[in-house]
């Protein structure tokens, strides 16, 4: 493990492999199939974040226990990506709107006191 103050914490290959029983080679595999992409030192030494390790997670369970060979899991993480982007963009597009109808609902409250104590605009004399 490496660790740096005030940063993230790194495993090296090796801890991971043990960690989730499985072959440093089959990790590097999902490498190079583009399913994971681990950090790399200055000295080119592969390093997982929590980020990745979590990915592994899901690829093992897919491949594991739903027996998703690895073209499956690609499309299965892709399509995940797609759908968090997209309740993403979901989310602003419901802040944007409560912003408004909050806007629009403190206007109608000003105008409507205005008009329900009298006080309405001062007209011109």
């Amino acid at each position: 493990m490496i660790r740096q103050p005030g940063r993230r914490r790194y495993l090296m290959i090796s801890a991971v492999a043990e960690q989730f029983e499985i072959h440093p080679q089959t990790l590097r595999l999902y490498e190079r199939e583009g399913l994971i992409q681990p950090r790399r030192s200055a000295g080119n030494t592969r390093l997982y974040d929590e980020e990745t390790l979590e990915r592994l997670r899901t690829i093992l369970t897919l491949t594991r226990e739903l027996g998703v060979n690895l073209a499956g899991v690609e499309v299965v993480l892709n399509m995940r990506e797609q759908m968090e982007s997209m309740k993403s963009e979901m989310d602003e597009i419901l802040d944007a709107l409560r912003r408004e109808t909050r806007a629009r609902r403190l206007g109608v409250e000003r105008r409507y006191a205005l008009e329900k104590y009298g006080g309405g605009l001062p007209s011109k004399i």
